[in-house]
Parts: structure tokens; C-alpha cells; sequence
């Protein structure tokens, strides 16, 4: 197949206080969105760096998003085999 699919990422930052709370959602996808969400928090003795929590939240979310994405790969695999998936290669 050929051709150009477009999925589109949004993240939404949160913070309150010491804590940010992010979430990544995939549109695109057939089948509706996925939602991955992260989260951080400033330790007390550190100084707080507000890029610094919204980075970590951020790719926390992504990478919750990201073992999402390849359990729903996984089970599409075993749906259109029949067999189960083994390990996946990432």
C-alpha cells in the first residue's frame, strides 16, 4: 500500500505546585485515540525548574503512550494470525 496517513499527537501540561501532570493522545488511529499520561514532581531539597518536570512529564506520557500503541500492534498481530505474539522487536 502506498500513500500518506496522517496521526496527530497533543500534549496538555499541568502543573500545580511541584507537580505537573501530562497527557499525550494519538488521534488518528482507527479504532479512536489513545491517552498516555505521565507525571512529576519536584523533590523538596531540589530547585525547582519548571522546563525540567514538564520535560519529565512529558515523556512519561510518551512513553506510556508508546507501550500503548505496541499492545494494541500486538493484539491486532494475534487477532490477524491466530497465534499469539512472542516478543515484539521495538
Amino acid at each position: 500500500m502506498t500513500g500518506t496517513k496522517t496521526w496527530n499527537a497533543e500534549i496538555s501540561i499541568t502543573e500545580d505546585n511541584s507537580e505537573v501532570r501530562a497527557e499525550a493522545r494519538l488521534r488518528g488511529k482507527e479504532g479512536g485515540q489513545l491517552v498516555g499520561q505521565g507525571s512529576a514532581r519536584c523533590n523538596p531539597a531540589d530547585e525547582n525548574v519548571p522546563d525540567i518536570g514538564d520535560e519529565l512529564a512529558v515523556a512519561r506520557a510518551m512513553s506510556d503512550l508508546s507501550h500503548q500503541l505496541l499492545q494494541r500492534a500486538a493484539h491486532d498481530i494475534e487477532v490477524h494470525t491466530s497465534r499469539p505474539v512472542e516478543r515484539l522487536r521495538v
